[in-house]
């Protein structure tokens, strides 16, 4: 199932550190690597888009991507609100091994209630002693976020393979902050 996103996100950065344009034909995704291109067929009304992936989600269960406003109208799941689709994944960037700098953190949890939240991040700071664990609120709810103390994307990506899956709510992905 494919839903959709827009205004309340509207110019925030995304999971890859670009400003989230609504009208612009990105989506997000849970799993596939930043910058993929996908075809998204809605196999209600036959319509597809290619769209870059560029966020992180959707945080629902039985979703598996989350469109852009544009995407969503251009498709015909704005109107539907969830449509059933499906997902090819046809380009994938090219992986530098160069670290790309700026501050790296990890996400671990996404939580429509504050107290589970809460929850998460005394059990992240129990493990994570070394690092900052950040509990904030979000347009959708609440997340939970590791910030390792040398906030590098190496230094993330070490900490998000670290984290078992059972002990969070979500599988950890890496979110760029600056």
């Amino acid at each position: 199932m494919a839903s959709w996103y827009g205004p309340p996100y509207a110019g925030r950065k995304g999971a890859d550190g670009t400003v989230y344009d609504q009208n612009a034909m990105t989506a997000a995704h849970l799993t596939l690597p930043m910058g993929t291109m996908v075809r998204v067929t809605n196999l209600t009304n036959n319509e597809s888009v290619v769209v870059k992936i560029t966020d992180r989600g959707p945080f629902v269960h039985g979703r598996i991507i989350d469109l852009s406003l544009a995407a969503a109208k251009a498709t015909g799941v704005y109107r539907a609100g969830v449509a059933k689709v499906k997902v090819e994944a046809f380009a994938a960037p090219l992986r530098a091994n160069a670290d790309p700098g700026g501050h790296w953190c990890v996400q671990v949890g996404a939580f429509a209630r504050e107290s589970d939240a809460l929850k998460l991040k005394e059990e992240m700071i129990r493990r994570y002693a070394t690092a900052k664990v950040i509990e904030f609120p979000g347009p959708t709810g609440h997340w939970v976020r590791i910030s390792p103390k040398l906030p590098n994307k190496s230094n993330a990506s070490e900490v998000a393979d670290s984290i078992h899956p059972k002990d969070t709510a979500a599988a950890p992905y890496l979110i760029r902050t600056d």
